[in-house]
Parts: structure tokens; sequence; C-alpha cells
């Protein structure tokens, strides 16, 4: 029986969502066993996705294999819908960073985890897993923390709602302890992360606010916890931050 209807359009667009993402860096070209393995999905389940989208340009043949497509890279140049708040910050990141020789994010949160619209890596700085158009649970972050504490309530509650995994061994997943952190955030306008992220690195944060007092982004910078001082950092983050919601 043919299936239709929003149940059935929803699992192709899971299915077609799960092999697009099923892509890493460094990835070139996938077999459709690969694919299988990477997605959960029968291999002729891949094969047959794999079919449409080459059909669409969103995936490229090679040999048996494929890869990620022109036509997807056009759609997501398209979708960088902050392309604007990245080149306006670009200059104040760039500053941040010869300052301090740390890396530098800007980030935006979506759903429970924030996406980094840009980051430019220091020299002195630890090898960090954050990439552009990566994703990292924002309860875990000082990008993340420092835009919650600036969004409305129901956003707060959903990422809480969700659960607060443990990244590392100083993770905040205790509920109360976030929710007085964020409120210590708001009051400040600065977000501390000390080693929660992951061992040895730290982190300083400022979030960009609009006119509605909602963050709408923010900046870090993060380096090795024992060459940084989050506190000396802190008024160049928060300068920028201020900066930039002026800009916005």
């Amino acid at each position: 029986m043919r299936t239709t209807g929003r149940n059935g359009d929803g699992l192709i667009a899971d299915r077609i969502a799960a092999l697009l993402s099923a892509f890493r860096p460094g990835d070139d070209a996938l077999g459709v066993s690969e694919l299988a393995r990477r997605t959960g999905l029968a291999k002729t389940t891949v094969h047959r996705l794999a079919g449409h989208l080459v059909g669409t340009g969103l995936l490229e043949r090679e040999g048996t294999a494929v890869r990620l497509g022109l036509r997807l890279f056009e759609i997501g140049q398209l979708a960088v819908r902050r392309r604007g708040l990245v080149e306006a910050a670009r200059p104040y990141l760039a500053d941040l960073r010869e300052a301090t020789r740390n890396t530098v994010h800007l980030a935006v949160l979506e759903g429970t985890e924030v996406v980094y619209l840009d980051i430019l890596r220091g020299p002195d700085a630890p090898s960090l897993p954050s990439r552009i158009g990566g994703r990292f649970p924002a309860h875990a972050t000082g990008v993340g923390k420092a835009i919650l504490a600036h969004a409305p309530e129901p956003v707060v509650a959903a990422v809480i709602d969700a659960g607060l995994p443990r990244i590392s061994t100083r993770t905040i997943t205790a509920p109360g302890l976030l929710r007085r952190q964020l409120t210590r955030i708001r009051q400040e306008g600065i977000a501390f992360e000390r080693e929660e992220s992951g061992v040895g690195v730290v982190c300083a944060a400022s979030p960009l606010v609009d006119a509605t007092g909602s963050a709408v982004a923010a900046v870090s910078i993060s380096g090795w916890a024992n060459r940084m001082r989050t506190e000396r950092v802190a008024p160049a983050v928060r300068t920028v931050a201020l900066a930039l919601s002026r800009n916005l």
C-alpha cells in the first residue's frame, strides 16, 4: 500500500536527512554499505534514496560511491541566514584572536545546541572539536550559556527538559545549578565555561542582544586552563559583544 500523509512524508525526510548527515568532515565519496552502516538504514533504502538525490544534484556519483553535490553547497550558502552577522563580526573576532592568540567563536542557538557560525583558531589554543557549521550541547559551552541567559523561559525549559548530558567531568548536569548560573550571567553579561566541554579547556563568552534584550548569538574566547585567565579576557569579549549588539 502506498504510504501517504504526514507520517510518510516525515519518514522520507528523516531518511534523507540521515543520509546527508552521514557525511563527516574529511569524507569524500562513500559507498552504499558505509552509508547504511552510519545511518542504520537498509542498503536497498540507501541505494534508492541516493539515486534520487543524485538526480537532484544533492549527491554526485563517483564510481559506485556517492559524495555531496555542488547543489547542496549552493543551498547551504543560501541557508546562512546570518551571513551579515558573520561579516560584521569577523574584524572584531580577528582582533580578539590577535590580542589573545586563543580561539574565538561566534555561535547561535538551534534547539538545545549551539551552531558555530565562525571560528578563528589561535596559535596558542588547544585543539577543539568545534567547527564551522558544527553543533555542541548548549549547556556545556560558554556561548550556549551566554545565549540561554538572555533567552525566553520556554527556550531554557526546553534545553533542561531534553536532559543535560555530561560531556566532561565538570559539565553542569543539575537544572538548578544551571539556572543559578544563567541568572548570574544575565546580571554580569559574561559566561564562563571551566572544563565543562573538555578537559583542560576554559572559555569566556558574552551574548549579542537585539533591541528586545534577547540574545541572537554569542562570542567567546577559548584557551588552555593553565594558560588563559578567563577573568582577564572577559572584558575584551564583553566589549566586542556590546559593539556587535549596537550594530544589530
